[in-house]
């Protein structure tokens, strides 16, 4: 018997979370078949092309989206007969839209979100744009402050460093469409620390066998830009170049601005630890979400409370850890 081709699985959050990472340990699974694209989006829309979003790069980005349906059924049209399907897009548990066109189109559908400390996906989030030339705000507080005035703007979803990181409520909402049986929570820090525990873990949840995947393959990750010369000479000509590569295939623009954006990345510096006094600052914005999402989950997230810095995923492999390098 065919299958209709679409996901049995969807990995929906959050970005700057860990996605990535378990997206890639579930591709090595021998059952599982994953989309190329890994993130199409498909879901953010609704039959119609994105939204003309306007930040630095935004609109170069949208033009990967996938939002036609036929064009996302041929994603999973290679898959093998018997391989459990997925994609990877982390705004998903985010957007409102998105979760309400997933349970009524997909019924039967498996989500896996990917949470981390509010804070820490915030700063990481903010250094990605930072360290590629988007962002030109060089303080995260200040750019973490522009969110309402850039999403008035219309800015694209990447750029909402406070809202991407209201688990409380997304999960609320998601919570109210989709059967909770149907929805694995994971914690960054379980990606980390716990690698192997925290794959097979999925793969039950996905009904795969566990074992076939040795662990978290280690993800890439931008070297911290400091502020200085470097980023406000070339920062502007990245951002240049990411508006005029609306005009050009994604590719060529991918090619074009590697040279660029290798000017900003000149460095192997680990990204500053934030101060307990900025996090302190930063709290409020999300303390309330925290206690929501540890009602809702029944698990104890206390420790997003603390204005402790946990240290960059190199720090904590330093240290002992597992799993990955990069920003933590």
């Amino acid at each position: 018997m065919t299958r209709d081709p679409r996901p049995d699985f969807l990995l929906v959050g959050a970005p700057k979370a860990g996605t990535s990472a378990l997206h890639l340990a579930l591709a090595a699974h021998p059952d599982v078949f994953v989309t190329t694209p890994k993130e199409p989006k498909f879901w953010l829309c609704e039959d119609a092309p994105p939204p003309h979003w306007r930040g630095p790069g935004d609109r170069h980005s949208q033009r990967e989206w996938i939002w036609h349906p036929e064009a996302y059924a041929d994603l999973f049209r290679p898959a093998p007969p018997h391989a459990v399907r997925g994609e990877s897009t982390p705004f998903y548990l985010w957007h409102r839209g998105a979760q309400r066109r997933i349970a009524e189109a997909l019924p039967d559908i498996r989500l896996i979100a990917v949470v981390r400390d509010p804070i820490d996906r915030a700063y990481s989030n903010w250094m990605h744009l930072w360290s590629d030339g988007l962002e030109p705000e060089a303080d995260f507080e200040t750019a973490f402050a522009r969110q309402d005035e850039r999403v008035a703007a219309g800015y694209a979803p990447f750029w909402r460093y406070r809202d991407l990181g209201l688990y409380g409520e997304q999960l609320g909402d998601l919570l109210k469409l989709v059967d909770p049986s149907r929805v694995l929570v994971v914690r960054y820090r379980d990606i980390v620390d716990r690698p192997v525990e925290t794959v097979d873990r999925a793969c039950r949840f996905l009904g795969l066998r566990e074992g076939a995947v040795p662990g978290i393959a280690r993800e890439n990750s931008r070297p911290y830009v400091a502020p200085g010369l470097r980023p406000r000479l070339v920062g502007p000509v990245v951002r240049a170049g990411a508006w005029a590569g609306q005009f050009a295939p994604p590719e060529v623009w991918r090619r074009l601005s590697a040279p660029v954006v290798a000017r900003l990345q000149t460095t192997d510096a680990h990204r500053p630890s934030l101060s307990a006094e900025q996090r302190a600052r930063l709290l409020p914005a999300f303390e309330a979400d925290i206690r929501l999402l540890m009602e809702l989950t029944g698990d104890d997230y206390s420790d997003w409370l603390s204005t402790r810095d946990r240290g960059s995923f190199a720090q904590r492999q330093a240290g002992g850890g597992g799993g990955l390098s990069g920003p933590g």
